[in-house]
């Protein structure tokens, strides 16, 4: 995309306009509309997306957020950047999201709000998640740093919540060259709140209503996230495809994502778990194939959340940090790769059966 990516570059280098300005105000209007939202703020990063979001709903100090316990350690960092507590529920085994039965089990007086994470490219079944919020009278948030252009039946990610937090991260399906993210609301006054949030505090120049952050949007990765959401979805089918193609080649020694019926994913990433993770790892890196760990360990069991008290069971999580593997997974990965990932990985896996390794 190098072509299109320097027009967009010289677009911006011809307006001067580097913070802020037309490129930003196109781009939001352009992602609201993919999300079939009507407003979007763009923001410096993921995280930021999350604590302003939190912030523009009026949640902060005193206030709990209940979160799932595995996830990246950003969807915390947000709860905690905004003034909230995190209270960490377990996961689904076989998605590795949110967990509502174990949800239910830590709300309480202070809850605030649900953030719903959907991890890898997945949305969480998000029916379920606004009864289970309605019930309760919580706010819903969506971290779908994960899942540019996910659906759960008829909603796509960014949709169905009061509020949603987009990353874009150069790894992620709809990514910048550098740090950015976005706020997405079908709310004016959260969308007006977490514009003024972003700079810092000011919605005419010079008059700043309320303590802010500096966390704005540029211009030039405005220009070239305009350029590549153009190309988000044709990268999100071949990503299924090669999902697909994953799923039928890997064996029966590790465990993949299930298909769900209501779910269009968008595989962000492509997680396997088995149990012996750091020894097929390891002979994957061998064979010249990079690998992550997403994630590890677990949320609730890094430093900065230790001293946090469990109210629920997290065993579900743990396990999730410590047998999931992700394989190779973007769009331009050629048959020759594949058939090294998954030629190499059928061999460790098998080797690692052969010495009783229980399977997950």
């Amino acid at each position: 995309m190098r072509d299109q990516l320097d027009e967009a570059f010289a677009r911006v280098i011809g307006s001067s306009a580097f913070i802020l300005g037309e490129e930003v105000e196109a781009f939001e209007a352009e992602f609201a509309h993919y999300c079939g939202a009507k407003r979007c703020v763009g923001v410096g990063s993921g995280t930021a997306a999350l604590a302003i979001s939190l912030r523009a709903l009026g949640i902060g100090v005193g206030d709990e957020v209940i979160m799932p316990a595995h996830t990246y350690i950003a969807s915390a960092l947000g709860v905690v950047h905004a003034g909230a507590t995190p209270v960490f529920s377990d996961v689904d085994p076989k998605t590795g999201l949110v967990d509502l039965r174990s949800a239910a089990e830590v709300v309480s007086e202070r809850t605030a709000a649900i953030l719903a994470v959907h991890l890898y490219g997945q949305m969480c079944d998000m029916a379920a998640v606004i009864a289970f919020a309605r019930k309760r009278g919580l706010a819903i948030v969506e971290d779908a740093a994960q899942a540019h252009g996910a659906r759960w039946s008829d909603l796509r990610a960014g949709q169905g919540s009061d509020v949603a937090a987009f990353s874009f991260y150069p790894s992620k399906n709809l990514g910048a060259l550098g740090d950015g993210g976005a706020v997405v609301t079908s709310d004016p006054a959260i969308a007006a709140q977490a514009a003024r949030l972003r700079n810092l505090g000011q919605q005419v120049r010079g008059q700043h209503e309320i303590l802010g952050y500096n966390e704005r949007l540029d211009g030039l990765q405005a220009a070239l996230l305009r350029t590549k959401l153009a190309t988000l979805d044709a990268g999100n089918a071949t990503r299924r495809w090669l999902a697909r193609r994953y799923g039928q080649a890997i064996s029966d020694h590790a465990a993949v994502l299930p298909d769900r019926e209501d779910a269009e994913n968008v595989y962000h990433l492509f997680p396997i778990r088995c149990q012996a993770r750091d020894e097929v790892a390891a002979a994957l890196g061998r064979a010249g194939v990079q690998t992550g760990l997403h994630y590890s360990p677990a949320v609730h069991e890094q430093p900065p959340f230790r001293h946090l008290e469990a109210r629920t069971n997290l065993s579900v999580a743990s396990t999730w940090a410590r047998t999931e593997l992700s394989l190779p997974m973007f769009p331009e990965l050629r048959d020759d790769e594949f058939d090294r990932v998954t030629t190499t990985l059928n061999a460790a896996l098998r080797e690692e059966a052969s010495r009783e390794s229980p399977l997950v």
